[in-house]
């Protein structure tokens, strides 16, 4: 008995001291740059006697009291909120993965600040923090609902979140290309910036956190419950489903209060609880007491790294954290639970048609758009149908950018189409794998490290990215390395990396940040006929290939079990199909920039007009993805006319509130 309590006590020992370091090894250190920076601006002498009576009179004090210390304390108070929030998402939805950015509640609570800000200011008057928390709460109900229907299960949520912030950052980005005086402010605010001019914010933070903080430990001993089945919690007398409400509405309140105070800070939410569990910390009422310290040491130690970093201007912090979220996310996913192989997923119960008359009236369709957008447009007078004489001057500038969408939009269709088929998951696209994201990094990449950017080079830098995402992506499991679920939740760790890196790139102060911009929002500006080339070769490419696919595709969505029984060899075929994929959304990347909802969307209105063979749905998948980006880029020339919108962002404005509809009727 001796023996073992002095074994459990060297354990208990040993945890303790694991949680010390991880809160004090980044606190030292952020200390030390933290008195580093002060001795910069102002001799230690004078820290005491500055903060006792500012002689406003001298800038450096002025500094130090109302910008440097502010933003120490926001910083701290901020971190010790996420790290709270991510820990009761975590505990009342049973996932390892939520926070506030993988459950929408950021994203809600930003597009509702950036309304607020446009177009109803008035409204800031009566406080930001309620206009954040009700758009935060309306985007989270949204996300739970949406997940209602496979039982709140963890992918299930995390996938939900992915299409509701998607949607929201969207509305977000063409509100600000809308409001272009504004949207540099915009940007900087919804990248997360600590920086503060006064006290204000955190004298106005400082309450909220300790209501919620003390509220959440009120909740401790029924909470702790929620680790049972729900039988289970019921029997002791809990009521599970009131506990989740009221643990997130601490959590959902919280978070929306930081997006109002200082931005979006991805992911101290989810690396905060996570950390603090690795280092010992298993029981709720120890994770609720380290998690908010390992979030402000964390966030305390990325503000104060940010300030010293080589850079034109300031990353925001919350671009920062994003790097270390999304490669925690990847440890994290060989733990996470994941649903069963389901056979027949793809199979919607619409009416089977006719494939071939499908696709005559498509090929019509297609070509009556094309001749539509190439004539139709705006002008100083007002619409206008082009005559003969003046369509030889308009076709050198809209051809290429019509030809482009077109080519781009089939691509992305035809992806979207293979990537469904080969999951089984009908949440699968090129954006949602990573595929996107990598190919544009790489070629971020390539903007970072030469200054002579050409053609060529650009394609092989996205593909090489693609190629890199794809393998980062696929081993994630030992058991499963392509499972499904793991595949796709493995791509939103990518395409964060890549979103994260993008916001890098917009504040290195870079002059070629014009260009990036537009293609960051996936825009056909500065489309010329040698793109529009590519873009085709590259379409008809894949479309003479993918017929070869066919009986592959048409076996894959009966799952793993039957596919194997069929002789199918799913290691082989995935990667074949994987390195087919990259090809196309590479290029498509590089001619239109990453964002896009037509890998989504196109395959699912293939199957609800009842294409659901894999050769016919391919090639109205590739019609109607093109059809959509060709409309999508011609409604972006024509709604805020002399101004345009992005293809992109107008594509996925349009798509996400369609698939939250699709998943809502549960045909997923």
């Amino acid at each position: 008995m001796t023996i073992m309590q002095s074994t459990a006590g060297h354990r208990a020992r040993f945890k303790a001291g694991m949680l010390v370091a991880l809160v004090g090894v980044p606190a030292v250190l952020a200390a030390y740059l933290t008195a580093a920076g002060l001795l910069h601006l102002l001799p230690a002498e004078m820290w005491w006697q500055s903060l006792a009576v500012t002689d406003f009179a001298d800038p450096r004090q002025l500094l130090y009291r109302h910008a440097f210390l502010p933003r120490l304390a926001i910083s701290l108070l901020a971190g010790a909120a996420l790290g709270l929030t991510g820990t009761l998402l975590q505990q009342v939805l049973r996932n390892p993965l939520a926070e506030p950015t993988t459950v929408g509640t950021n994203a809600g609570a930003t597009v509702g600040l950036t309304i607020a800000t446009l177009y109803a200011p008035w409204i800031l008057e009566q406080g930001r923090e309620w206009v954040a928390l009700a758009g935060g709460a309306l985007s989270t109900l949204a996300v739970l609902a949406l997940a209602r229907g496979r039982s709140f299960s963890p992918v299930a949520i995390i996938m939900s979140g992915l299409v509701v912030s998607l949607t929201c950052s969207s509305a977000s980005a063409l509100l600000m290309a809308a409001n272009r005086e504004y949207s540099e402010e915009l940007f900087i605010w919804q990248s997360g910036s600590l920086i503060q001019n006064g006290d204000a914010v955190v004298l106005g933070f400082a309450p909220w956190l300790a209501v919620a903080g003390i509220a959440a430990f009120l909740l401790l001993r029924p909470l702790r419950l929620l680790d049972l089945s729900d039988e289970g919690a019921e029997s002791l007398g809990t009521k599970p489903v009131v506990m989740r409400l009221a643990g997130m509405t601490v959590a959902v309140a919280l978070s929306s209060m930081v997006v109002a105070a200082v931005g979006v800070i991805s992911f101290v939410a989810l690396a905060a609880p996570a950390l603090v569990r690795l280092a010992g910390a298993r029981t709720l009422r120890q994770r609720m007491i380290w998690a908010p310290l390992a979030g402000a040491t964390l966030l305390w130690l990325t503000d104060r790294l940010v300030q010293v970093l080589p850079f034109a201007s300031e990353i925001p912090a919350g671009v920062a954290t994003a790097f270390l979220g999304a490669p925690l996310l990847f440890l994290l996913l060989p733990k996470l639970r994941t649903s069963p192989d389901r056979g027949g997923t793809m199979l919607a119960s619409v009416r089977r048609r006719s494939g071939w008359t499908c696709l005559l009236v498509g090929l019509v369709a297609m070509a009556l758009l094309l001749c539509a957008a190439l004539v139709v447009g705006r002008s100083a007078t007002g619409w206008h149908v082009a005559s003969a004489a003046e369509l030889a001057d308009l076709l050198p500038l809209r051809a290429p950018r019509i030809a482009i969408a077109a080519c781009a939009g089939m691509m992305l269709g035809v992806v979207g189409t293979l990537m469904q088929r080969m999951t089984g998951n009908p949440m699968a696209a090129p954006e949602v794998l990573g595929i996107s994201g990598g190919a544009s990094l790489g070629i971020l990449l390539l903007f970072i490290a030469t200054s002579d950017v050409n053609r060529p080079a650009m394609i092989a830098a996205g593909l090489v990215g693609a190629l890199v995402s794809l393998a980062m992506v696929s081993p994630t499991g030992p058991r499963q390395p392509l499972a499904p679920d793991r595949l796709l939740l493995s791509g939103v760790a990518v395409a964060t990396m890549a979103s994260a890196f993008s916001a890098v790139m917009l504040a290195s102060g870079d002059p070629r940040l014009d260009t990036l911009i537009g293609w960051l929002s996936g825009s056909t500006y500065r489309a010329t006929a040698a793109d529009a080339t590519i873009a085709a070769v590259t379409a008809t490419a894949l479309l003479a290939i993918v017929p070869l696919t066919s009986r592959w595709l048409e076996i894959l969505p009966l799952g793993e079990s039957a596919s194997r029984g069929l002789g199918l060899g799913l290691f082989r075929v995935r990667v074949v199909l994987l390195v087919l994929i990259s090809v196309p959304t590479t290029i498509a990347t590089l001619v239109i920039g990453p964002l896009s909802f037509v890998g989504l969307m196109a395959p699912h209105l293939a199957r609800m007009i009842g294409l659901q063979r894999a050769l016919p749905q391919l090639f109205a998948s590739a019609m109607l993805g093109g059809m959509m980006l060709v409309s999508a880029d011609w409604a972006g020339r024509m709604l805020i006319f002399p101004w345009q919108i992005p293809a992109g962002l107008l594509a996925a404005l349009v798509g996400g509130p369609y698939f939250m509809v699709l998943m809502w009727k549960g045909r997923q």
